[in-house]
């Protein structure tokens, strides 16, 4: 149940929800660009990201809870998520060699090949869909303004670590 406001709102100015509605539009737009330009490679920008993260990692593989943490998905989205990755033999689940609770997401050689086939395209997309669009400033800003609200979310939500 949602607890009744204590003060009147704070309406958005024009500016604000311009700004707003333009961030919201965009994410959809930009990952429905990303999404048609990964489909050749069999991936959705978020089979992507997976592939990145795990590509990232200590010995190309993390903790299923660590991996949901950092994709900000439920453990059932993540199983959903790497379903079809696992089929594809992108990414194999493996046991914990120290906790038989635990289970670790892997990314697999036919993964790795597929990441190295897909990033030059990504990162031509990304160029063109984003970054050439913008000047340096505008690019600087953003940056500052994305880390700046990102510390913000993530001290608010102050997540405890798996188990």
């Amino acid at each position: 149940m949602k607890p009744a406001p204590t003060a009147a709102p704070r309406w958005l100015d024009d500016t604000e929800m311009s700004a707003w509605r333009g961030y919201v539009e965009l994410i959809g737009a930009l990952n429905s660009a990303m999404d048609a330009e990964l489909a050749p490679f069999g991936l959705t920008i978020g089979d992507y990201e997976v592939l990145v993260n795990l590509s990232e990692a200590e010995h190309q593989h993390l903790r299923m809870c660590d991996l949901a943490a950092r994709l900000r998905l439920s453990p059932s989205g993540l199983t959903r998520r790497l379903d079809g990755l696992v089929r594809a033999g992108l990414v194999s689940r493996v046991p914990s060699p120290d906790d038989r609770r635990a289970m670790f997401a892997a990314l697999t050689d036919a993964g790795v090949a597929t990441l190295q086939a897909a990033a030059p395209d990504h990162l031509a997309s990304v160029r063109r869909h984003f970054v050439d669009l913008l000047t340096r400033d505008e690019i600087e800003h953003l940056a500052s303004a994305f880390t700046k609200v990102h510390a913000a979310l993530a001290n608010e939500q102050n997540r405890p670590p798996c188990q």
